[in-house]
């Protein structure tokens, strides 16, 4: 069985590859452009991949050697339980001509809010964990959102960041690190973002903001905006039930957030979904057709993930 994993990860990071080719064609058919300008030079800050513990469509290695192909700058690994910043470093040295970064999710596989696991992934070989994102899957609002009876993490207590917040917080800033709200409420998404703005983190991100369940509505998103964050938006499944409909709402937000403050992502890799460098494009395109320009395109899926990634 060992044997034919590799086989069987390849198998479907073809058949997803061939499927998402033509969601490709069919939006530059529709006069969306055309889909290797709009991945030339682009940065996914949201991608997710085997090695895994649940079914992922391509592994880091092949996902990493698609953006390449495609003409993309970055990619950044992420996985809810356990850090990416080692995996980063190793399939660099497959990869060449592809930056690649990875991060931590403060889940509790690595203990939840542990400043010692944020600290461990700054000495990790290389230096590319890049990214601390706050409790996700197993976020406290994560949790109540899914009706589950499980533990969870905390960020906050009574309208207040806990004590071990506020120390993380602090490794992020003193290491030049980038705060990523996770799957916390949006009010809690809005304390994170002001503690970080007051111990003085350079780079801020409210983790896929208008996605369940972080759900942050437009007054929300302004406000984090004036933080200093920037507001990711992800494209997920560019087709199927529902899709036409969030996208539409995608595009409506990032007029009122404003394209400055924004940032384009997929967060695909799970299997069944297009595989993320197509699903991304197919994401750029589909806004391209509702009628923001491949200058702001540009702004949000290269220049500002490269800020937020400090890239020059």
């Amino acid at each position: 069985m060992k044997k034919t994993l590799p086989a069987l990860v390849a198998l479907t990071a073809l058949v997803t590859s061939l499927t998402t080719t033509g969601a490709l064609r069919a939006a530059q058919g529709a006069g969306a452009g055309d889909a290797s300008r709009a991945l030339a030079g682009a940065i996914d800050v949201h991608v997710h991949s085997y090695p895994d513990d649940r079914p992922r469509s391509v592994d880091a290695i092949d996902v990493a050697k698609l953006a390449h192909s495609r003409g993309m700058r970055a990619i950044v690994l992420k996985n809810h339980f356990e850090s990416t910043a080692g995996t980063a470093y190793l399939v660099r040295k497959v990869v060449p001509g592809l930056e690649i970064f990875g991060g931590i999710d403060l889940n509790l596989t690595v203990g939840g809010i542990n400043p010692a696991a944020v600290e461990h992934m700054t000495r990790v070989t290389g230096g590319w964990g890049r990214l601390v994102w706050m409790p996700t899957f197993d976020a406290e609002n994560q949790v109540r959102y899914s009706k589950e009876s499980r533990p969870f993490v905390s960020v906050a207590r009574d309208g207040e960041l806990l004590p071990e917040v506020k120390a993380v917080i602090g490794l992020i800033a003193k290491h030049g690190l980038v705060l990523a709200t996770g799957h916390s409420s949006p009010q809690e998404g809005l304390l994170l973002l002001r503690e970080g703005r007051r111990q003085g983190v350079g780079q801020m991100v409210v983790t896929h903001a208008t996605f369940q369940p972080v759900l942050m509505n437009v007054t929300q998103m302004q406000e984090a905006a004036k933080l200093g964050a920037f507001i990711e938006f992800v494209g997920g499944n560019p087709e199927g039930q529902g899709a036409a409909s969030r996208l539409d709402a995608i595009a409506d937000a990032i007029r009122q957030v404003g394209p400055a403050s924004s940032i384009l992502s997929s967060d695909l890799g799970q299997q069944g979904n297009p595989l993320p460098p197509d699903g991304f494009g197919a994401f750029i395109l589909a806004l391209r057709a509702r009628g923001l320009s491949d200058r702001d395109l540009d702004l949000m899926s290269k220049e500002n993930p490269a800020r937020l990634l400090g890239l020059r």
